[in-house]
């Protein structure tokens, strides 16, 4: 028993719903827990009294051999569409030990995953691999560096067992912290398989946590779908800008409040080309880089889907409705990407003329055509190679391209350096190369080497920092992602 408190702040709201949405259940014990990584700057956030000194009690906290106080751990039912298909799910390696307020009165939840078997698991261990829960602690760091919305990875616990996938892997738990776990198919879950007083009852809590502002509107139910729908749209938009590909865009892996979770078969593209696939699993290209805004958008409609009920107690007048929102939804992304890429070659608006849009377009079509690196590009541009001193940046194509681009700045009354100024703001110096991530996690999983892992740790963490002695982590291999293929993990 751990009888220090070190500032746990619990609260248990989601434990008070209608009991269809959850089952109570316990993380399973592990033998010889053993903290791997402990993300400290996290804890402070939090508002967690916890420092290296504390290595046993975070081996037992987030392992779940030991209860934090105030904790009442159960793991969430949910549905969803998975490559279009729909299933029941939950759950099934992952338990909620409760809701933790922050110092700023801000409510996350702590989730340990990887902590054994749930009701929900079907014919799953509840395990999780070293491997895979070093990659989401390593991605989403990577991610809240990079300034977008993401899960964030507080802990990750050896549990010094073996765990069986297509080859034997040490196992591990991570601690997830997110706004909350509620998904696009937690609202599909409800919707099929309960009734629609507990659709209201969940819709009412989902407002009243995490988008209160809309509470007292004339339509709920409706502004709770626009909400998200720009939450989505900006999430993904935000993917696009980065070059991040999720890799399994399933509804149960969509979150109401606009944060990117679950990296699994996630990865970032290098060079340019909307095609890109690295999940193992998608062989059809669903959640290529390019399919993102429509997939995004092909979820939103199964979310509307859910609403209808609240919405109109006409289910046509209901449909029509949505499907108003709905059909608004490309013109609204296309709007939003647009004016993403040209911030990324400097400019802050789209002329009448559309001509920084001709421009970006044009960058685009010489990036695939050459097979350049989409992150490096920009770094290039910014740079005048400089940075890099790449050679398909010396191309007379590309020179001819600058020229173009120069002389629109001139033209629309920009200053070159106000011009930099917005694309350092837009463009990463660094992303988590996927050579170098695989290399970091081979050192770790094999060789129990975390040097290379904690370097790239600290260089994607501060993406837009200079760091001049990482400068070879812009260097790709020759045909770097060819043959490279992410997995699920499960």
């Amino acid at each position: 028993m751990i009888k220090e408190n070190k500032g746990w702040n619990f609260e248990n709201s989601y434990a008070q719903l209608p009991s269809d949405l959850y089952a109570f259940t316990k993380p399973e014990i592990v033998h010889s827990p053993k903290t791997v990584l402990f993300n400290k700057a996290l804890a402070q956030e939090l508002g967690l009294t916890l420092d290296s000194a504390d290595e046993d009690t975070i081996s037992k906290w987030f392992s779940g051999n030991v209860k934090i106080e105030g904790a009442k751990s159960l793991a969430q039912a949910y549905a969803g569409h998975q490559f279009g298909h729909f299933t029941m799910l939950g759950d099934g390696r992952a338990i909620l030990l409760g809701e933790h307020i922050t110092p700023h009165h801000k409510r996350v939840d702590i989730q340990l995953k990887g902590s054994g078997q749930t009701p929900y698991s079907r014919r799953g261990d509840g395990r999780a691999t070293l491997r895979s829960m070093l990659r989401e602690y390593l991605i989403s760091e990577a991610m809240h560096g990079l300034n977008i919305p993401t899960s964030r990875s507080l802990a990750v616990v050896a549990s010094g067992e073996k765990v069986y996938r297509e080859n034997i892997h040490d196992g591990a738990i991570l601690t997830r912290v997110m706004s909350s776990h509620i998904r696009i198919g937690t609202f599909e879950y409800v919707k099929h398989f309960l009734d629609k007083e507990t659709l209201q009852t969940f819709t009412n809590y989902v407002i009243d946590r995490h988008y209160p502002e809309i509470k007292h509107t004339e339509n709920p139910a409706l502004e709770l779908l626009k909400t998200v729908m720009k939450k989505q749209m900006d999430l993904v938009v935000n993917w696009m800008r980065v070059g991040f590909i999720h890799g399994v865009m399933n509804t149960d892996n969509m979150s109401i409040a606009g944060e990117t979770f679950d990296y699994g078969p996630c990865a970032f593209m290098n060079v340019y080309n909307p095609k890109t696939v690295f999940s193992s699993i998608d062989s059809n290209g669903r959640y290529a880089y390019g399919n993102q805004p429509r997939i995004a958008h092909w979820n939103l409609s199964c979310l509307a889907g859910t609403l209808l009920p609240l919405i109109h107690s006409d289910t046509s007048e209901a449909i029509k409705i949505v499907e108003e929102q709905l059909q608004a939804f490309p013109s609204k992304f296309q709007e939003a990407w647009e004016i993403m890429m040209v911030k990324k070659i400097g400019f802050n608006i789209i002329s009448e003329d559309q001509s920084e849009l001709i421009l970006i377009n044009d960058l685009l079509i010489w990036m695939e055509e050459q097979k350049a690196d989409y992150t490096n590009t920009f770094i290039a541009l910014q740079t005048n190679n400089s940075a890099l001193s790449f050679k398909i940046y010396n191309q007379e194509s590309f020179k001819q391209w600058v020229s173009k681009w120069q002389a629109l700045l001139i033209e629309k009354g920009i200053v070159i350096n106000d011009a930099l100024q917005i694309m350092k703001r837009n463009n990463p110096i660094f992303i988590p190369r996927n050579h170098l991530v695989e290399e970091a996690l081979n050192n770790a999983c094999q060789a129990n080497d975390y040097l290379l892992f904690h370097q790239l740790l600290k260089v994607v963490s501060n993406p837009n920092q200079s760091h001049k002695e990482f400068t070879d982590y812009q260097n790709l291999p020759i045909d770097a992602d060819s043959t490279y293929k992410t997995y699920c993990g499960t």
